[in-house]
C-alpha cells in the first residue's frame, strides 16, 4: 500500500526527545547520582520503550557532559567537575548577555508579564525549599527572551551546556536563591526600561553567582 502523504515520522522524534528530557533531568535532580552506572536496557524498562532512543540520549547527554561513556564498558553519571561547570557557566553568561542586550526594549508587555511571573514563583519556590520549581522557573525566565531573540545558535548553544551548569546550579537554590531573585527583578526592569547595557551586565552576573566549585571536584 503507498505511503500516505503528509505523514512525517514525527512520533520517532518527539520520543527521542522526550526520553533525553527524562533523562537529563533525572540526573539534573539527583535521581541519577554522580558514578552511578547507567545501563541501556534498564532505562529502557523504566521508560517503556526501546533501546534505541535511550542511546541517542545518552549520546546527547555525554556532549552535555552528564555522563561519561566507556566504550565496550558502561555508562555512567559523571561527577560534577569544577572546570567543566566553570567553562560552561562563562558560556551561558555569555550567551544570556547577548540575548539580554539584543532584546532589551524589543520584548513585548506580555513577555515582560511572564518573567516577572516567573521570578515570583521562583521567590515562592526558594522560600518554601522546592529546589525543583525554583529551578523550573528559573530556566522560564531566562528562556523568555531567548525564545523571543530566536537565535537558533544561541538556542543549540544553551541546550548543549544548560544541563550541566543546572545541576550545579541545584546545590545553591537548596540553600539560598533570594539573591538571584533580586537579581532577576533588576534584570526585568532594565530591559522593561530600555537600558541594553544595564540588562546585559545584569544578565552576565546572574550566571556568575553560581560558583563553578560548589559540590564539584577540582
Amino acid at each position: 500500500m503507498p505511503i500516505p502523504a503528509g505523514e512525517p515520522g514525527v512520533g520517532r522524534s518527539l520520543l527521542r526527545d522526550d526520553v533525553y528530557r527524562r533523562l537529563r533531568d533525572a540526573i539534573v535532580d539527583g535521581t541519577f547520582q554522580p558514578g552511578e552506572q547507567l545501563k541501556d536496557g534498564d532505562l529502557a524498562e523504566w521508560l517503556g520503550v526501546s533501546r534505541t532512543p535511550v542511546r541517542e540520549a545518552l549520546l546527547r547527554l555525554g556532549g552535555s557532559g552528564l555522563v561519561v561513556a566507556q566504550p565496550g564498558r558502561s555508562t555512567k553519571v559523571s561527577v560534577i567537575d569544577a572546570r567543566a561547570v566553570r567553562d560552561a557557566r562563562d558560556v551561558i553568561a555569555s550567551m544570556h548577555e547577548l540575548v539580554a542586550r539584543q532584546m532589551t526594549g524589543r520584548l513585548r508587555e506580555d513577555d515582560i508579564r511572564r518573567m516577572r511571573a516567573a521570578n515570583r514563583r521562583f521567590d515562592e519556590a526558594v522560600t518554601a525549599g522546592d529546589v525543583g520549581a525554583a529551578l523550573d522557573a528559573d530556566e522560564e525566565i531566562h528562556r523568555i527572551p531567548v525564545a523571543a531573540l530566536g537565535n537558533q545558535a544561541v538556542t543549540a548553544v544553551l541546550d548543549q551546556f544548560d544541563p550541566l551548569v543546572r545541576r550545579a546550579e541545584r546545590l545553591r537554590f537548596s540553600t539560598d536563591g533570594h539573591a538571584s531573585a533580586e537579581l532577576h527583578t533588576r534584570l526585568i526592569d532594565m530591559m522593561a526600561a530600555g537600558d541594553g547595557p544595564g540588562a546585559a551586565s545584569v544578565a552576565f552576573d546572574i550566571w556568575h553567582t553560581l560558583p563553578a566549585d560548589d559540590g564539584a571536584d577540582s
